[in-house]
């Protein structure tokens, strides 16, 4: 059963990446600073050193998702409960991904922990542990992303506008006219120029090529998006790689590299039906929305992982880019959409709990 749960456990940190890997460059590539595959590569760069660093890092996380504070010590580390707990949350994911809706891993495992503890336990289960230590930091999250997210928007919309970000140069052709003192054409020939896209207008040039220069604001939004993959990956690696403790031949560290390696490919192979959800669906975000996003996206999470809270990186992130782009961006927040996401956020958790409760009953 063992060899069972590690392949559960991989492929739940496979989905996770799939669902959540691009959720620390949304903002990045939904404001095309970067391309999609570039935005990609810095995501899971980043979010892999997260991974690795938790080990350190967020102790606290791997001991909280044990299960050990909603059911009793001897069922948490059961082989069977924890197998029950990671093939329902993958399951969960698996569906929302499939869908193109991002939702909180951090939900699907704790609905799956719960069920399955329902059957194992019965009325033991630490209901109040599961509002107080759980549910109330899952549920603040969005709020309190949208407000900071909302408020700082504006701000960074001012600052960005003095600063020339998005310095586009282009490599143009133009005719040299050679004329002598008396007004006679000599000879005619072609010239490369390089200048600004004003510039090659004024001369009536043929463009080339544009080469846009990677300024200071893109060079910050650039660095705060690799600090929100870090931080996701420092947050969400332990609550995974918890499952795998009943493994005799894994240790935490080992457990966590583990996942860290099955996150990293998922995300390389799953993510772009979330992306475009994040990135181009939510709201059409501006340079300054982007900033703002990934900012407030990289303070309550890494906040939350170093002192043990269990937060949703999705709930943060997606609340802070509705937070930005209600702020004033390009095109507001699309409704609609967010009123999908929001649905699917409140159904993860009763269905991880389904998966859980019948997965557990069948196992053990």
């Amino acid at each position: 059963m063992s060899i069972a749960l590690l392949i559960t456990v991989l492929l739940l940190a496979a989905s996770n990446g799939a669902n959540d890997n691009f959720k620390g460059v949304a903002a990045l590539y939904g404001s095309r600073t970067v391309s999609y595959r570039v935005a990609l590569g810095w995501a899971s760069v980043t979010t892999l050193a997260g991974s690795l660093a938790s080990a350190w890092l967020a102790q606290a996380l791997l001991t909280t998702f044990t299960g050990a504070g909603l059911v009793t010590a001897d069922i948490a580390a059961q082989t069977s409960f924890a197998l029950a707990v990671a093939l329902g949350a993958a399951l969960t994911i698996a569906l929302a991904t499939w869908r193109g809706l991002p939702v909180s891993t951090t939900h699907a495992l704790l609905g799956a922990m719960a069920g399955a503890g329902l059957v194992a336990v019965g009325t033991g289960l630490q209901f109040a542990s599961l509002g107080r230590v759980f549910l109330l930091p899952l549920l603040a999250s969005p709020i309190i992303a949208i407000v900071p997210a909302f408020l700082v928007a504006p701000l960074l919309r001012r600052w960005v506008a003095g600063h020339q970000q998005r310095r586009t140069a282009c490599l143009c052709i133009e005719r040299d006219a050679l004329v002598t003192p008396e007004g006679v054409l000599s000879r005619e020939s072609l010239a490369l120029r390089t200048g600004s896209l004003a510039e090659c207008a004024e001369r009536d040039a043929q463009t080339v090529a544009r080469v846009r220069g990677f300024g200071m604001v893109d060079t910050l939004h650039f660095l705060l998006a690799g600090a929100v993959g870090f931080a996701r990956g420092l947050n969400d690696t332990p609550k995974i790689a918890a499952l795998l403790l009943p493994v005799a031949a894994l240790d935490g560290h080992a457990a966590v590299a583990a996942v860290a390696a099955a996150m990293l490919l998922g995300g390389l192979v799953g993510a772009r039906k979330v992306a475009r959800t994040l990135s181009d669906k939510i709201t059409r975000l501006d340079m300054g929305g982007g900033l703002a996003a990934s900012l407030t996206t990289a303070l309550l999470v890494g906040t939350a992982s170093f002192n043990g809270l269990p937060v949703s990186t999705t709930h943060v992130a997606v609340g802070a880019l509705a937070g930005a782009g209600a702020s004033g961006g390009q095109g507001g927040v699309d409704r609609k959409v967010m009123k999908g996401i929001v649905g699917s956020w409140v159904v993860t958790l009763p269905v991880g709990a389904v998966f859980g409760a019948l997965l557990y009953g069948w196992i053990r």
